[in-house]
């Protein structure tokens, strides 16, 4: 080791960092001998108003000017307080406040999370993969895609086994992934025989290198059900086409009620109830999610006893982007026309009622050892004590869903979270921010380390690296009231 380095303990990897240097993870260095955090350490101040803007975090942020802090009013985050390893050591930041009277304590600690992962959800109506294919990243595997939504796929990504369980190029390949879709980056991945799609969070998705516009407005038959009033007495029949269940009008129960007479259609598929059919088609990029261009190849000949000529058709689908009208010739077949007006204000209704396409990025991650262990001597407590809603789990601030059962498995939604909240270690494992306030005297009670505690107003005597940013207004203030 040169004499002139010095050795950072703030991770496993324990790197040795030359003066002007910095540690393999980039977030800490040498400066002038000192092992040093590099990013600033941030903290939350209470937005006034919720009417104002909820643009970016850091064009609201400042440099710390000196000015006396308001306990209730001012939070301490996670992010760029440092990471507490070995595990027995206290957390880095253990800051004490008076809110409402009420003496409260605030734990904050750079997690190093090795079992975590993103829950990817992405408003699309195109297929993406088959159920259980995997997610590739830089040619590495890195996920799976998991059970659909409505109007969404789902993709889980990371996890213990891809980032520790295979080669060390996909446990990289892995932790860049996670750390640029939490902190906001845009990632191309590849599905296994299915789509390149490009994900950001609060972002439309690009499949195929096509960007969405727009998530479906329902399953083919929930859009009859919808709309069916819209479209009685000026078009005789109606099938929404869909990957999942494709509706057509006549024979469904909303056909039924206002008295459509039958029309003699007959569906390729399997039926399901009157009006609703499965797999009409192969899943896909086209018309409803599913492989067809023409809409035409899922319907088989019409019934000569039901149907006649000039009988009225249109076909549409979930989203409102693919659409056609028809009228049958002398020999029952569809024919195509232009669209009536009187049926694109129902078309544009279907459009119209499409919510934009967007990413959901969830961070889920299990606090073990060296966070627990940083809050309390005994760390089952502290997992009881969020159990029972006595501790309050914040990411940066952002409020996050504690899984039911054994552990604290948290998840949070990034878009939530201040920017770049997120950082890694090479081993490699994901570093997160996560707080926990609770009551100081229900702090004593854990086992907490008391001659650790630190007042609020502590911290202006030691500005230097410290940036304040304005929270989100939408979000609830994390010193809020918590259970008794």
């Amino acid at each position: 080791m040169p004499d002139d380095a010095i050795r950072c303990d703030a991770c496993p990897v324990l790197c040795y960092i030359k003066p002007g240097r910095t540690g393999s993870c980039d977030r800490y260095g040498n400066q002038d001998g000192q092992l040093v955090r590099l990013d600033p350490h941030v903290m939350l101040e209470r937005a006034q108003s919720r009417g104002e803007s909820l643009v970016p975090f850091l064009e609201k942020s400042r440099e710390w000017d000196g000015t006396l802090i308001n306990d209730s009013e001012t939070f301490v985050t996670a992010i760029g307080a440092g990471t507490t390893y070995p595990d027995y050591k206290p957390a880095p930041f253990i800051i004490s406040s008076e809110v409402a009277g009420v003496d409260m304590v605030t734990v904050v600690t750079e997690g190093i999370f090795s079992y975590c992962g993103v829950k990817l959800k992405v408003d699309t109506d195109r297929h993406l993969g088959a159920e259980c294919s995997t997610v590739r990243a830089q040619g590495e595997p890195v996920g799976h895609v998991t059970t659909g939504e409505y109007g969404s796929q789902m993709l889980s990504l990371g996890g213990v086994r891809h980032l520790t369980g295979g080669s060390r190029h996909e446990g990289t390949a892995t932790c860049d992934t996670l750390l640029n879709l939490c902190n906001g980056n845009p990632v191309e991945l590849e599905i296994e025989n299915g789509a390149k799609v490009v994900v950001q969070a609060n972002k439309a998705p690009v499949v195929d290198g096509v960007q969405e516009e727009r998530m479906r407005v329902g399953c083919g038959s929930a859009t009859i059900g919808m709309f069916a009033k819209q479209w009685f007495g000026k078009v005789d029949e109606v099938v929404v086409v869909d990957d999942h269940i494709t509706g057509v009008l006549s024979e469904h129960q909303a056909g039924k009620l206002l008295g459509i007479p039958e029309t003699g259609i007959k569906m390729k598929g399997r039926r399901s109830t009157p009006g609703r059919y499965f797999k009409v088609a192969e899943p896909g990029t086209s018309w409803g999610g599913t492989n067809i261009s023409d809409p035409l190849s899922i319907l088989a000949a019409f019934d000569p006893k039901a149907a006649r000529p000039g009988l009225r058709l249109l076909m549409v689908s979930t989203t409102g982007e693919q659409y056609a009208y028809f009228e049958l010739d002398e020999a029952l077949g569809p024919t195509e026309k232009e669209l009536p007006d009187s049926l694109r204000e129902s078309v544009s209704r279907i459009k119209e009622n499409c919510e934009p396409a967007l990413c959901t990025v969830l961070f889920m991650g299990g606090a073990g050892g060296s966070l627990r262990a940083g809050v309390t001597e005994n760390p089952v407590k502290l997992t009881h004590s969020v159990r029972d809603a006595l501790t309050r789990v914040t990411c940066g601030g952002a409020p996050v869903y504690v899984w039911p059962g054994g552990g604290i498995t948290i998840m949070v939604d990034v878009s939530r979270m201040p920017e770049n909240a997120f950082g890694y270690v090479p081993t490699p494992a994901l570093v997160a921010p996560i707080e926990f306030t609770l009551k100081l005297d229900d702090y004593a009670k854990l086992g907490g380390y008391m001659d650790h505690v630190r007042p609020l107003s502590a911290i202006h005597r030691d500005d230097e690296g410290r940036r304040r940013v304005t929270s989100r207004p939408d979000n609830p203030w994390p010193l809020g009231k918590t259970s008794a």
